[in-house]
């Protein structure tokens, strides 16, 4: 069972400092994302999430990220 699901508000980190979204897709399976192959699995999904500020789309696996209020 996955950690987070689709609408949960999480935060992650970013070379611009912290940031804040809300996850718009749970990956079980690889998926390519911006011209790379990502690796997701039932044990280990990835999660693409919509930012709050910019509403640009980031992917990232369930230890980088912290839910939020």
């Amino acid at each position: 069972m996955t950690r987070y699901s689709v609408g949960d508000h999480v935060s992650w980190n970013s070379e611009a400092g912290r940031v804040s979204g809300k996850i718009i897709k749970v990956h079980l399976s690889d998926f390519d994302y911006k011209g790379h192959r990502h690796r997701a699995s039932k044990d280990e999904p990835q999660y693409e999430i919509r930012s709050d500020r910019t509403d640009h789309i980031a992917a990232h696996k369930e230890g980088a990220l912290t839910k939020i209020d």
